[in-house]
């Protein structure tokens, strides 16, 4: 299936996909690098929906955000490969309109605990979102960017978006967090510029 801006697929022109970034294991969970998963599993755990873990090398479920069908997704691969399954994930579902598709990502030019919603554009250097952008053949889905913030210097850039987060930080990210999946499901329910401009502005 190839990948293109709009579908008319009937099976999947009217299905969402909302995809977090983040690396597999207990060493990585609630890091920076690990927002856009922690985004997915509150989203997952607001609908009573169980991910599980399917083929295409991602943990899935499926849900609804009022009448729209939702597929919700965490990728097990790490995150320099998240495009591995996704891609298949898409195909899959059988999405192939990129306003249909929704990654939700961590992003070091915005501060601590600032939401964005933006849709194409350039990949600012994240490795998660340059493999998915490869295995889609295109940069136009939509992004929640979730900024982290970046480190004092690119020798601790490592370090900054891997290890966990002092106890202060994470109170205003587990709030960035509900904002980010609040903004995933306003694009579902109520289309990418409304949610733009109720985001974006905070």
């Amino acid at each position: 299936m190839a990948f293109r801006r709009t579908s008319n697929d009937s099976g999947g022109a009217q299905r969402f996909i909302i995809v977090g970034l983040g690396n597999p294991g207990k060493e990585y969970a609630h890091t920076r690098h690990n927002i856009g998963q922690d985004t997915v599993e509150l989203l997952a755990s607001r609908k009573s929906s169980k991910l599980k873990s399917t083929r295409d090398r991602a943990l899935v479920a499926e849900t609804h955000f009022d009448a729209v069908s939702v597929v919700l997704a965490v990728p097990i691969t790490f995150m320099n490969d998240s495009g591995e399954a996704v891609g298949p994930l898409c195909r899959r579902f059988k999405i192939s309109d990129m306003t249909k598709i929704i990654v939700v990502h961590d992003e070091l030019d915005l501060e601590p605990g600032v939401v964005r919603i933006k849709q194409g554009g350039g990949l600012a250097g994240h490795n998660g979102l340059s493999s998915i952008s490869h295995h889609l053949k295109t940069n136009d889905y939509i992004r929640v960017r979730v900024g982290i913030g970046k480190p004092h210097s690119k020798q601790q850039g490592a370090d900054h978006v891997l290890n966990r987060v002092p106890a202060a930080e994470r109170k205003i990210f587990d709030v960035a967090i509900a904002i980010a999946a609040d903004a995933a499901e306003l694009i579902v329910t109520s289309g990418l510029d409304v949610a733009m401009q109720r985001i974006n502005i905070r």
